[in-house]
């Protein structure tokens, strides 16, 4: 690793945003935050019957196997490759109508593997389950834990900020000039022409502008809409925003719920 992935790394850990998984393949250009994609599949685990779930991560199942991706992809990013979901999980107990463990763990491997490719577009070829306690008298449907990656306090839990909230360097001011706050210019456009897409919810700036613009590359941070896939916003961003310059997408927050 770089100093300079070191230092990408670090500042995202104090973000929330957990790592920067490569959505769909090498050739589409695309990240996800790995708060955002654990969001959805904690939500998936807990419609689960019988199942309250934990501790939940994402990386590349075999790192010597992934390949280059077709764009210059956000600072220590994830090269493309099949990624792995490590969940632990505890069972609710439901008097004599308990189901086996490993039917209950396969049910949840099953709904996760179905709803990272299906609601979210990640490639996951395996799926580390890792039973932690039997409880009883749980109820289904009781509150999600707080950190929705690796086990950490989600940003803005402890203030009672929303909970799809990125923290401070993210909002909807859509800043897309390096930070300067003009806001005018080709870039500007380009962040209009992103907004505009269906399935976007707004532009996000978790990483710095919203819309990067390097010497070789353009990179667009957002965040998705209930009921759309995160992958096929992104993809649908990208051909809209065209140009002569490699366009990558960086999905940061997936918003849940009825559209």
């Amino acid at each position: 690793m770089t100093t300079a992935d070191g230092w990408a790394t670090a500042v995202r850990s104090r973000l929330g945003l957990g790592r920067l998984l490569p959505l769909g393949g090498a050739a589409d250009g695309v990240w996800l935050a790995e708060r955002a994609a654990a969001g959805v599949l904690r939500r998936t685990a807990w419609a689960v019957p019988g199942v309250s779930p934990g501790r939940l991560r994402i990386g590349l199942a075999d790192p010597e196997s992934a390949g280059e991706p077709v764009v210059p992809p956000p600072p220590g990013a994830l090269p493309p490759g099949p990624l792995r979901i490590e969940a632990d999980f505890a069972v609710r107990l439901a008097g004599n109508r308990t189901v086996p463990l490993p039917d209950t763990a396969e049910l949840l491997r099953t709904a996760l593997l179905r709803d990272a490719e299906e609601r979210l577009g990640l490639l996951v070829t395996v799926a580390d389950l890792r039973v932690t306690a039997l409880l009883e008298g749980a109820a289904p449907g009781e509150e999600q834990a707080p950190g929705e990656a690796g086990g950490e306090e989600a940003p803005g839990a402890a203030s009672g900020a929303p909970a799809d909230a990125l923290g401070p360097a993210a909002g909807t001011d859509m800043r897309t000039d390096g930070g300067t706050g003009t806001g005018t210019g080709p870039t500007a456009t380009t962040a209009a022409v992103a907004a505009a897409v269906p399935g976007v919810l707004r532009l996000t700036s978790a990483l710095g502008p919203s819309v990067h613009r390097g010497a070789d590359h353009l990179r667009i941070e957002l965040a998705t809409a209930p009921g759309h896939r995160a992958l096929d916003v992104a993809l649908a961003v990208r051909a809209a925003v065209g140009g002569t310059l490699p366009v990558s997408v960086l999905v940061t927050d997936v918003a849940t719920g009825e559209p």
